[in-house]
Order: structure tokens, then C-alpha cells, then sequence
């Protein structure tokens, strides 16, 4: 009789602690907390790491290898577990991913300050700069005007940025070591190549201001010549620029390289 006693005094216990702490955890007022989110880019190519001058095969038995990658994101928000949806400020809200800038893993860092504390569950960017913003004019664009022409992000010859710059050689069964030059931006308010994607967390990301989740995205750069469509370098696709056929193949197979890998909740 004493066992059985203890053993229900046990699940008690055990009971009213469970209780208190779903209490605690539905009662908790993130009210006017602000935290850090990072976003950990890791750019590859299938289940390779992404290297310059290595060569990668494409599907159809080209090959290319690449001294230049770089691209823009922008508008980027998350939306947490009640559907309520935090926009990082407009005026900090654009970055470009260079893979020269990577740490030694090749990992490229955007860190959102003063971030809502909130559990979130999904996150949106879009990749490249919205006619939107872009009607906005210099002062739109705050101080990643400067920045994009910094880095060769901007055209010489028109007035835009450019979304991606990937810049390498290509080779086919008849050509060998052919320039290859993916600069593919948005053409005027006429061809619209902006692209959103919307990825959902493996996990919750618990922001707070006592916590510093991190996100690692990974981008597999096989998918912007194999993704939605499949381009062949001979066919044209060795040099986008602002044809109004080829780039909105690219601008559409983009959003399919990004896929949220895992989540730190640091």
C-alpha cells in the first residue's frame, strides 16, 4: 500500500510540475522583447560544397565552374506560430550574398537586429530588388545603393541592379572554356524578375532577447541551370542579361535553391 502511495504521489507531482510549466510557457509576455536572428547562407552544388575553379556537371553534360557568385536578397520577414508576420525595417532590408565573403566552411551571415521576440515558423525573402522599392529612388534605397555598386551589383550602362552576378567559363561536347555570365536583373517596370520564396523551419525558432537562433540555409546552385526549367548553355543561357526570354527562366529557378537545412536555437 505504501508503494502504491508514493507512486501516485509521484505522478502528482509530476502532473502539477507539467501543468505549471505549460502555464509559464502560455503566459510568457514577449511584449516589447526584441532579439538577433541569423541567417547562415551555404551556398553548394547537389550535395557537393561550393568551391571556385572547381568543375560541376550540369544534367544534360555540360559542365561550368565559377570565379564570381553573388546575389541579392531582400524583404525579408518571418511569421510565427499565431500567423503573425515581423518585416525587417525597409531601410536595412537587402543584402548580397558573395561567396567570397564566406567563412572558412564557406558560410556567408545575415544578422537581423531587433528582431520581435516571437515563435516563428516560416521565413520569406524575395531575391533581387522589387519595382517597388526600386521606384523609391536613392533615398530608397538607403545605403545598399552604394554598397550594390561597391560590389559590381549595379549595371554600368542602365539604370538597375543586377539580382545575381555569376560569372565563370562553361564547356560543351563542341565548345571548351566558353565565358559564362549570369548578370540577370529586372529590365525597367517591363520585365519584372523579382522572386519571393517562402521556406517553412524544421523547427520553432524562439527569438528572445536572452536568445540567438540561427538558420542555416542552404543553396543548392545546381538548381538555377537544373531546377524548374533546365537550360542548356549552347542554347543561349551562357550569357543572360536582359533578354526577355532568358532571364525570366533564371528569375524562376532561383527560388528553388533555397531550402532551410536546420535551426539553432542558441
Amino acid at each position: 500500500m505504501k508503494i502504491i502511495k508514493f507512486a501516485f504521489a509521484v505522478l502528482l507531482c509530476a502532473a502539477i510540475i507539467s501543468c505549471s510549466s505549460d502555464d509559464d510557457n502560455n503566459t510568457t509576455d514577449l511584449t516589447g522583447q526584441t532579439g538577433t536572428l541569423a541567417l547562415k547562407f551555404d551556398n553548394g552544388v547537389g550535395d557537393q560544397d561550393f568551391i571556385f575553379g572547381v568543375t560541376y556537371n550540369k544534367s544534360n553534360g555540360e559542365s561550368y565552374q565559377l570565379q564570381t557568385l553573388k546575389y541579392i536578397i531582400s524583404n525579408i520577414r518571418v511569421k510565427d506560430a499565431e500567423g503573425n508576420t515581423f518585416t525587417y525595417p525597409l531601410e536595412s532590408n537587402a543584402f548580397i550574398i558573395d561567396e567570397s565573403n564566406g567563412n572558412n566552411a564557406g558560410e556567408i551571415f545575415v544578422t537581423l537586429d531587433n528582431v520581435d521576440a516571437a515563435d516563428y515558423t516560416e521565413i520569406t525573402f524575395g531575391i533581387g530588388i522589387d519595382q517597388e522599392r526600386f521606384a523609391m529612388g536613392a533615398e530608397g534605397q538607403g545605403d545598399f545603393l552604394v554598397e550594390a555598386e561597391a560590389s559590381g551589383m549595379m549595371w554600368s550602362w542602365a539604370t538597375g541592379y543586377k539580382f545575381t552576378r555569376f560569372d565563370g567559363t562553361f564547356s560543351t561536347g563542341a565548345l571548351v572554356d566558353q565565358p559564362l555570365n549570369i548578370h540577370m536583373g529586372s529590365v525597367g517596370t517591363s520585365l519584372d524578375n523579382y522572386r519571393e520564396v517562402t521556406l517553412s523551419f524544421p523547427n520553432t525558432v524562439r527569438v528572445r532577447e536572452t536568445a540567438s537562433p540561427e538558420v542555416h540555409i542552404k543553396a543548392d546552385f545546381a538548381k538555377v541551370f537544373d531546377g524548374e526549367t533546365s537550360v542548356n548553355f549552347a542554347d543561349g543561357y551562357g550569357q543572360v542579361h536582359t533578354s526577355s526570354e532568358t532571364t525570366p527562366v533564371i528569375a524562376s529557378n532561383l527560388p528553388g535553391m533555397f531550402q532551410v537545412h536546420h535551426v539553432h536555437n542558441n
